[in-house]
């Protein structure tokens, strides 16, 4: 058990340095790379409390998927999660993978700014287990 308490601690660490990242690439105008690490700072979250059940997945969509699934359906978790996860999702794919996609500074802002939230209300979580 304490081995999931480390695990998700060290990812829930890798979620704000990616969040710091993020933040770090908007200031000097890397929307790309700061829409990237808003994403991956929500998917470590995620896996911070996936940790706790001894749960992972290779694929990314099945990560989000078990996440909705166990913890924003069942009310563990609230429900505005699920819209952040998909956002920064659909962000992430078109500034990774589409020729021609830019995200915006306002866009890339938004998503910091719900990473925070996604994070904080994670650690709320967390700390009540």
């Amino acid at each position: 058990m304490q081995h999931n308490k480390d695990l998700s601690s060290y990812r829930l660490e890798k979620s704000k340095e990616s969040l710091a990242c993020a933040k770090s690439s908007c200031a000097v105008g890397f929307f790309a790379d700061a829409a990237r690490n808003s994403y991956f700072s929500v998917f470590y979250a995620m896996r911070s409390v996936l940790a706790l059940e001894s749960v992972d997945f290779k694929k990314h969509s099945a990560v989000i998927s078990y996440f909705r699934e166990h913890f924003i359906k069942t009310g563990k978790l609230v429900k505005n999660l699920s819209d952040i996860i998909g956002e920064l999702f659909t962000i992430r794919i078109k500034s990774d993978y589409e020729d021609f996609y830019t995200v915006s500074k306002a866009e890339v802002k938004k998503q910091i700014e719900n990473a925070e939230y996604f994070i904080t209300e994670t650690e709320k979580y967390l700390e009540k287990l």
